[in-house]
């Protein structure tokens, strides 16, 4: 069960996982041994996945964020695709969904050329894939991977 107090120490790891175990217990008025105790915790029971630094995309010349829809052809239930999709360097996330198409992949590449040839060369590489389908992303107002837990009884 996450209380409150592990909230807090989710929310300030998202903001800075870099954040020193000191602050965090000043920020949440708990012994820096405590916080130490409740992190390694966090992390035995999966709930800390891991830490990863955020990196500017445009910065690397990845202009352009792109979404894209697949169809393809196996079996229900099957994950080649998926696996195959999730292989491909410019593929940052791949979900299985419902509805008319299989998968909702999400990628960054630096022009709608290099999307072009990721799609004919890379996507088309792969003889499982019907049909993509995509949309171009023209501005963007959020975009985050910080999740807030709920609180008991569901609610956030």
């Amino acid at each position: 069960m996450i209380d409150d107090i592990d909230r807090q120490i989710l929310a300030i790891l998202q903001d800075n996982a870099r954040i020193a175990n000191a602050e965090i217990a000043r920020q949440v008025g708990m012994a820096p041994s405590a916080i130490l105790e409740r992190i390694r915790k966090l992390e035995e029971r999966g709930v800390i996945e891991g830490y990863t630094a955020r990196i500017n995309p445009e910065a690397l010349g990845l202009k352009l964020t792109a979404y894209v829809f697949v169809r393809a052809d196996e079996r229900a239930g099957a994950i080649t695709t998926a696996e195959r999709l999730a292989q491909i360097p410019e593929v940052l996330e791949v979900h299985h969904v419902a509805g008319e198409d299989c998968f909702l992949t999400k990628l960054r590449v630096a022009g709608t050329r290099e999307l072009g040839e990721l799609l004919r060369e890379r996507f088309g590489a792969i003889d499982t894939i019907r049909s993509t389908r995509s949309t171009i992303v023209m501005d963007t107002v959020k975009e985050t991977t910080a999740i807030h837990p709920p609180r008991a009884g569901g609610s956030a």
